[in-house]
């Protein structure tokens, strides 16, 4: 069992009220982690942390960040056990969470060269002898939400970019993840970021609107990031525009991949398989809604079944068990009534839906319409569906009919075609002849409608997460009309 504190000022504690709660693993019942529940108190003694630590992490030349981080990058990487052996909060594949840390590293090197690639402009003024810049700053403190899923990748992707641009953060911990969070938090305090630059908070499971809220009405934090459901995000959304700070949200997704008549229907089919089924589905990229041309879809869901046959879900440590398990019991209630819904309403079991506790079969429906809840609810679980249409046009119609737009991908020969309708995929991601749950730390990563606003990644995270702004020097006399 991991005993895991707070991080506040560089100081690991526990809660002022020495309250704390369990992460139980899904397959086993047994106590991952038992971690600190902060208090409202806790949050702003976190905000302070950060505050007192911004101006000297503000004032570091860039270089000297960047090494900093780098170094944190390194240590990450050499404590992929430690991560690993934190898999059971969740219930997911040593893969998984092996992959995690070795994008997350990724996420911090690609984080560390963007500190000398925080660019301003001269801007022509019409006022004689008046040299106009535009610059950007950091903004202080800023508070990264992170979810479970990915979440080695999520809660560094949340701070990272921030560190780069000269900010100070405070993590907020997923409930469900808490022990991979705060050792995130661990090994940049380690690699000598300083004291508070990275604070660290978890909280028990009915605390967190409270926290949520305390945190961001905080004066000191001036900007949010969150990664996580729709539902949440709309909340969290809410809050900041209530208390006016900018937020980036990365949100929901029902991801499409259209199987044009001219696809590779084997590359196709691995793609959604990998798609659809990584991590059980649970990642906001996952394939859950497979477009296919009805001239090739009879050969395509045959070849994607017995593709499905060779992935069996089981507990994570047994031998033979290709996939891990969903997050908890009730994640495996919830996406069986999606399943049964579709089922009574005349959809077509051609693969998986059968359910133990928290492990559930890769499935895969057919036949399924739009009075069906899974044609318009995120799963987030391992299922997709397949829906039909004839030609190009019919099938760019389906993928657009969502309110979601994350990820997506396109398969066809014909790269020119596919092209021009990516450009036309009401998406913020699409990968031609590529499956959509793909991501690098250097590209932009974001969405559109309801799977949120502003990008992660790179120079694109630049704009996130410093402050414009506009400074004049005037050389000589000014002439003014009084």
């Amino acid at each position: 069992m991991l005993d895991v504190p707070l991080l506040i000022g560089g100081q690991s504690c526990p809660a002022r009220d020495g309250r704390t709660f369990e992460r139980r693993n899904p397959v086993t019942g047994a106590v991952v982690s038992r971690v600190a529940a902060a208090t409202l108190e806790d949050a702003d003694a976190a905000v302070a942390a950060a505050q007192a630590a911004f101006p000297a992490w503000a004032a570091l030349a860039p270089n000297e960040r960047r090494s900093r981080l780098l170094r944190a990058a390194g240590l990450l990487q050499a404590r992929s056990a430690e991560f690993i052996a934190a898999a059971g909060e969740t219930g997911a594949m040593a893969n998984w969470y092996g992959f995690n840390v070795q994008l997350a590293a990724n996420i911090l090197r690609e984080a560390a060269s963007m500190t000398t690639q925080i660019n301003g402009e001269v801007i022509p003024s019409d006022v004689p002898g008046s040299f106009a810049m535009a610059l950007r700053q950091p903004c202080g403190v800023v508070l990264g939400i992170a979810p479970w899923n990915a979440p080695v990748i999520l809660a560094t992707r949340a701070i990272a970019m921030p560190l780069a641009c000269g900010n100070s953060v405070v993590l907020k911990a997923s409930e469900l993840s808490p022990a991979v969070h705060r050792l995130i938090g661990q090994v940049l305090q380690e690699a000598g970021l300083g004291d508070g630059v990275v604070n660290v908070i978890s909280n028990a499971p009915e605390d967190a609107p409270a926290i949520v809220e305390r945190l961001i009405a905080n004066p000191a934090v001036r900007r949010v990031n969150f990664t996580g459901s729709t539902r949440v995000g709309r909340m969290v959304g809410e809050l900041a525009a209530r208390y006016l700070k900018p937020a980036l949200l990365e949100l929901g997704g029902k991801a499409p991949l259209l199987v044009l008549a001219d696809a590779d229907l084997d590359a196709a089919v691995q793609a959604a398989a990998f798609g659809a089924y990584f991590n059980q589905g649970q990642i906001c990229m996952s394939t859950e809604r497979l477009i296919v041309d009805a001239r090739v879809a009879e050969d395509f869901v045959a070849r994607l079944a017995a593709k499905i046959a060779s992935l069996p879900a089981g507990d994570p440590q047994a031998a033979d068990s290709v996939l891990g398990s969903l997050v908890d019991a009730s994640a495996g209630a919830r996406i069986k009534g999606l399943i049964d819904d579709a089922l009574a309403q005349g959809a077509t079991l051609v693969a998986g839906g059968q359910l133990a506790g928290s492990i559930l079969q890769p499935t895969l429906l057919d036949g399924v319409t739009e009075a069906m809840r899974l044609y318009r609810e995120e799963s987030f679980g391992p299922v997709a569906v397949v829906l039909r249409g004839e030609g190009d046009e019919a099938l760019l119609r389906l993928a657009n009919d969502s309110e979601f737009g994350l990820s997506a991908a396109i398969f066809s020969r014909d790269t020119g075609r596919a092209l021009a309708l990516a450009q036309r995929l009401e998406s913020g991601i699409c990968h031609i002849n590529g499956p959509t749950v793909h991501d690098e730390a250097q590209m932009p990563f974001g969405g559109v409608k309801a799977s949120g606003y502003g990008s992660f990644g790179g120079k694109a995270a630049i704009e996130q997460f410093t402050q414009l702004r506009w400074i004049t020097l005037q050389n000589g006399p000014r002439h003014y009309p009084i």
